[in-house]
């Protein structure tokens, strides 16, 4: 049991195939889910894009799973904390443009996660103050954030998902679910519409096929996704609506 997560642990460390193929995956069904903006008819790729914000949680958590126990207050994870604040900000004002739902964008929930997974991941005192802090924000502005308090948790379930593999994997499966029940999705899918009851059951799937890609050794190579991947969020997003306004 113990050489087993020596090994997980080790993988984690060195550049991953799989993680990048996740973070490709999640920017790819964002910016497919994103494309209903421009095309109202294509509602149905909203099934596909309730990949994203999981997959994008495994992302997150597995970084987390990188760092030792303990160190939180490195340059990594201020560069890393600040790069999601920043971007969270700079995202605000395209995606205002192009979205009616009223909530925050996807990055500030991303952003309180990451904070409520190191508090698990590095148990000191500062971290849990700030893990406790976060998810004190995500509670009060449940409303307008994007998949709420549910989704705010989902970070760090999945890293207590891959520190623990096993029954544990249901638990972030469980969180996706309920962060996308807060709409009429849950009515439609009680009767039985088809396309309702795919959505919850993709959002419910995420974090399972997130975390066994995680766990693959790919022999291939995947473009590394980078610091150049903050950007990709605004920026997708100022295309999306610059081609709105082109059609």
């Amino acid at each position: 049991m113990t050489t087993a997560h020596t090994t997980q642990h080790s993988s984690l460390k060195s550049r991953s195939s799989s993680l990048d193929l996740i973070k490709w995956l999640a920017m790819l069904t964002m910016v497919i889910d994103h494309l209903r903006l421009v095309w109202p008819e294509m509602s149905n790729l909203f099934i596909l894009g309730r990949l994203s914000f999981p997959l994008f949680c495994v992302a997150i958590a597995a970084n987390v799973a990188r760092s030792k126990p303990g160190e939180l207050l490195t340059a990594a994870n201020g560069r890393y904390l600040a790069l999601m604040l920043v971007f969270a900000a700079i995202s605000e004002v395209p995606y205002r443009y192009i979205s009616t739902s009223g909530s925050f964008n996807v990055l500030v929930t991303l952003a309180l996660g990451l904070v409520i997974a190191w508090g698990w991941q590095h148990r000191t005192l500062l971290s849990s103050a700030m893990a406790l802090m976060a998810a004190a924000i995500a509670y009060v502005l449940d409303d307008p954030l994007m998949y709420g308090l549910y989704g705010a948790l989902v970070p760090a379930a999945v890293l207590l998902a891959i520190k623990r593999p096993g029954a544990l994997w249901l638990l972030p499966a469980v969180l996706c679910l309920l962060s996308n029940t807060r709409s009429s999705i849950v009515t439609r899918a009680m009767d039985l519409e088809i396309h309702s009851l795919l959505a919850l059951s993709t959002a419910f799937a995420a974090p399972l096929i997130g975390l066994w890609l995680l766990h693959q050794k790919f022999t291939f190579n995947v473009w590394p996704v980078r610091q150049w991947g903050y950007w990709f969020y605004p920026g997708h997003l100022a295309a999306l609506q610059a081609l709105r306004f082109l059609i």
